[in-house]
């Protein structure tokens, strides 16, 4: 059975981080990097007020499933 493809969007003013699920290998480079970001014991699990937008954004690119990934909004 495949997994259900969905995508969970959390924003700020400047970015907004997308999270896909369904290809997660679940490695815990991002809450073990940014807990104050990414807990995965709390609801909603992502808090992007944890850490600077630039913090975020370096500890997404270390994600090796890319199923985390940010976009910058237009301001």
């Amino acid at each position: 059975m495949e997994k259900k493809k969905i995508k969970k969007t959390y924003s700020n003013d400047e970015i907004t981080v997308i999270w896909q699920p369904h290809i997660c290998t679940h490695s815990k480079k991002c809450w073990k990097g940014l807990l104050d970001v990414f807990d995965p014991r709390e609801k909603p699990w992502i808090k992007l007020d944890g850490a600077t937008n630039q913090q975020i954004m370096n500890q997404i690119d270390v994600c090796p499933s890319k199923a985390l990934s940010y976009q910058k909004n237009n301001l």
